[in-house]
């Protein structure tokens, strides 16, 4: 079997040795199977983000498809690195979920099965989709807030995958709102009014801003983003800490997500004192003000005919 055999397209893969608590590591299977589908390069030993933007890249000059082996923060790294290298216009994405959050994965509908996968990314048909400009970092999703106070707190600990995160979860106890000086430019509201400028101070637990539907680990966090509807997606939780906990399972689901105040814009500056951010379970640092702004059409992304959204 080799890979002209198999993908209609010059295709390479980076793989995230550590995701999913290092499965790629521990399951031999996986190697074998990789090594005699992308016989051509298959990087394996990326040792930090830097390394897996720079790879991504490089590879653009020389190949049609990058496929990104790993959780959401490998998948954000290599579109990171595609964006980089001024290619995305012709170069397309390819996912392999290897992570143990999966969110990309579950927002596109790409079976989590390595075989079926593969199939799907030899099948080459993709579709365009929007990203956000979260301060210089292109993304699908990410939040302001207790999520992204979470998502520190776990990278603080030395406990990787699903553990980690319900351990780290703790840390919300008691997590006080914070006050977010809010301004949108040229949206929708939740009526479906459109707006050309909106301004206004709330307390907020969590705000988050998607354009895919999922959070990790199959949590429906923005149940009315779209990929591909050229708006950033923004739900601002306002609920104190007992009751976000004590209704997290209709949050989970995206229930909740309705009774909440939500909104769609094109471009996003949030303002407060030190508001935690994080993008694709990446903590992106602790800012005072934060600017994001809709890529339309950003990305070429293969994926399933039919989509969840």
């Amino acid at each position: 079997m080799t890979q002209e055999r198999i993908f209609p397209k010059k295709t390479c893969c980076i793989i995230n040795p550590n995701a999913a608590n290092k499965k790629w590591k521990r399951r031999r299977f996986y190697r074998k199977y990789f090594k005699r589908i992308f016989p051509v390069r298959t990087i394996d030993n990326s040792e930090d983000k830097n390394q897996t933007i720079y790879a991504a890249a490089e590879l653009c000059a020389d190949y049609d498809i990058i496929v990104a082996a790993g959780g959401d923060g490998t998948i954000a790294d290599v579109i990171q690195g595609i964006k980089n290298s001024g290619c995305e216009k012709i170069m397309t994405l390819g996912i392999i979920p290897m992570g143990s959050g999966n969110a990309f994965r579950k927002s596109f509908g790409i079976s989590k099965s390595l075989k079926r996968s593969v199939r799907l990314i030899a099948r080459g048909k993709s579709r365009e989709i929007d990203l956000v400009n979260i301060e210089g970092k292109a993304a699908a999703f990410g939040s302001i807030g207790a999520t992204a106070h979470i998502v520190m707190k776990k990278l603080e600990g030395k406990i990787p995958g699903l553990f980690g995160h319900l351990l780290a979860s703790i840390n919300v106890l008691r997590l006080p709102r914070r006050e977010m000086d809010i301004e949108l430019f040229d949206g929708v509201d939740k009526s479906g009014k459109h707006f050309k400028h909106k301004r206004f101070t709330l307390n907020i637990f969590d705000c988050v801003i998607g354009k895919t539907k999922h959070f990790g680990y199959g949590w429906r966090v923005a149940p009315d983003a779209k990929i591909d509807d050229g708006y950033i997606d923004i739900t601002l939780f306002q609920n104190i800490w007992f009751t976000y906990l004590l209704l997290f399972p209709a949050i989970y689901t995206g229930f909740y997500q309705k009774t909440q105040k939500h909104f769609k814009a094109k471009k996003v500056i949030i303002r407060g004192d030190k508001l935690p951010l994080q993008y694709h379970g990446e903590l992106l640092g602790i800012k005072d003000k934060i600017e994001m702004k809709i890529i339309p059409k950003a990305l070429r992304v293969i994926s399933p005919d039919k989509m969840p959204w």
